[in-house]
């Protein structure tokens, strides 16, 4: 029985073949630099002896850690690296400049909805209030990066239909409705893109991304919004700065 153990125990031990692809393939990325394509997945599957499912793993997990990047109908090319987006109440369009990088946003849709009860709760209107929902492309140096999708009470932003584009909309929010942030509650989550999220972002289906959902609330701690956005996981990731609870006490 030990010997059964020992051996089942050097079988679980084993090395993935995608994980040992892996380390071979990060040469050939340090090699093209960023922006360099890669050989499709039967030529490397021919070149390393592995199966094409070998290959697939092996670039979906170089993907998801922002080494690559995959253009449909192109192929697949070395990536620049991921944006690191520190945690705090701050529009995409500081976030972006702070990078270096130009944010531009393209709207997608501006439709006025009654509230449901669950939202009309977070927003503190009635049942039933016009809410406007607002749906964002964010991109960066023109290469999408999230879908974001807003939602604000009309009965306290009257006119806000009006005045949004591709600005943004905490300085329009500041600039005409007087609203200074406070504070907002925000979670984290992992999903994977729909046909519809991969088709605005250009990436493929079933691609990890991150989906973020912010209740906002303004410094007399009114609620402002409730926004849910999902971002690239290939060229997004968050950092926090976490503080012990005894220094707070």
């Amino acid at each position: 029985m030990a010997d059964n153990l020992a051996e089942n125990g050097r079988k679980s031990a084993r090395t993935p073949k995608h994980w040992a692809l892996k380390d071979r393939l990060l040469a050939m990325v340090a090699a093209a630099g960023p922006g360099g394509p890669l050989p499709g997945e039967r030529a490397l599957a021919e070149g390393f002896g592995v199966s094409r499912t070998t290959v697939r793993k092996a670039l979906t997990e170089l993907m998801a850690e922002g080494r690559l990047t995959r253009v449909h109908g192109s192929g697949t090319y070395v990536g620049s690296g991921k944006v690191t987006q520190r945690l705090q109440l701050s529009s995409y369009t500081e976030d972006m400049r702070s990078h270096g990088l130009n944010p531009t946003s393209s709207l997608l849709e501006a439709a006025i909805e009654a509230a449901e009860p669950e939202l009309a709760a977070l927003l503190a209107v009635p049942a039933g209030a016009d809410v406007l929902r607002l749906r964002r492309l964010r991109s960066a140096d023109g290469e999408p990066m999230a879908i974001e999708t807003s939602r604000l009470p009309l009965t306290r932003f009257p006119g806000l239909e009006a005045r949004v584009g591709d600005t943004s909309l905490y300085r329009v929010l500041w600039e005409h409705y007087g609203v200074e942030l406070g504070h907002a509650e925000e979670t984290i989550e992992t999903t994977l893109a729909t046909p519809a999220d991969a088709a605005l972002l250009g990436n493929e289906v079933g691609a990890v991304m991150l989906r973020l959902s912010r209740h906002s609330f303004d410094t007399d701690n009114r609620p402002v919004e409730w926004v849910r956005s999902v971002y690239r996981g290939d060229r997004y990731k968050f950092v926090a700065t976490l503080v012990s609870p005894r220094e707070v006490e």
